[in-house]
């Protein structure tokens, strides 16, 4: 089963309709997808992976493995309240907390997350033009949306079948992008009852899934998908996912047009019908609902 492949750059060119109709089945069908000529910095991306890999080396992985959680591993299955991960979180708006996170990431984070929320505000411009809405409709319903950066590590585990890495869930806000490694694999999706594999980077993929608020803002036509992260005893997986999320103010609801109309009497809709048989439902449905007001 593959996983859909959106070329980004092919949303500016000849190719458009044929684009953002593979993006729409993606996001319908799937939830999730990988992206390639997304226009992120390739050099950028392969900094920031390197000085997350050199903190992870100088510091979390020494502090990871000398935790409670590593040292009873082996002996005893471990709570599965517990996810067998190390990771720290970067607000980069609307208030950073930069000088929070290891000195030697702040700049670096700061440019990657800027050239990813542009990413993230096109895919949301595509996305709602392929649900009939203004380009803009998902990033002003998000209200100032919230951006930030979860960067982790998914240590060696001698262990993997007494622990998961991240228990599985679903997203709770937007649009997730994610850059990972691209040797250890890890993170699985569900996909029509069955855990498909996500298999490592290739190249400078960024690989991306929907959080609840897309779910719920395109009225269930778009999904946010269940996943999980596995430990690997044969390397550290690496994790730096970028969420752009509805604003902590802002009132999620679905889309007016993309939901059908509600109480009305079924004789007023066959009134309405027979003279619109042959017409399009859905003009039918926004009809009736402009009636309904």
């Amino acid at each position: 089963m593959e996983i859909p492949v959106i070329k980004m750059d092919q949303l500016y060119g000849d190719k458009r309709s044929e684009t953002l109709a593979l993006l729409h089945n993606a996001c319908a069908q799937w939830g999730f997808f990988w992206l390639e000529n997304h226009g992120v910095n390739k050099d950028l991306m392969n900094k920031m992976k390197g000085l997350v890999n050199k903190h992870y080396e100088q510091d979390m992985e020494k502090n990871f493995y000398s935790s409670e959680t590593a040292k009873i591993l082996g002996y005893e299955k471990v709570s599965s309240n517990v996810d067998w991960e190390c990771s720290f979180m970067y607000r980069h708006q609307p208030k950073s907390n930069s000088h929070d996170i290891p000195e030697l990431l702040r700049t670096t984070v700061f440019e990657y997350a800027e050239e990813v929320t542009k990413l993230a505000e096109q895919l949301a411009a595509a996305m709602s033009e392929n649900l009939g809405l203004d380009k803009d409709y998902i990033e002003k319903s998000f209200s100032k949306p919230s951006v930030g950066i979860k960067v982790a590590k998914y240590p060696r585990c001698s262990h993997p079948e007494l622990v998961m890495g991240l228990r599985e869930h679903t997203d709770a806000g937007g649009i997730i992008l994610l850059f990972q490694d691209e040797l250890v694999p890890g993170l699985e999706f569900l996909k029509d009852g069955k855990w498909i594999s996500v298999p490592p980077t290739e190249g400078d993929r960024i690989f991306v899934n929907l959080g609840d608020q897309i779910e719920v803002m395109t009225n269930g036509i778009y999904k946010s998908i269940c996943h999980r992260v596995l430990p690997n005893k044969n390397g550290s997986r690496l994790s730096i996912a970028t969420f752009y999320n509805p604003g902590a103010d802002a009132i999620i609801c679905p889309a007016p047009k993309l939901t059908y109309p509600s109480q009305y009497r079924f004789q007023d809709y066959l009134n309405f019908y027979s003279t619109t048989k042959f017409t399009d439902k859905e003009s039918r449905f926004q009809t009736t609902k402009a009636i309904l007001k």
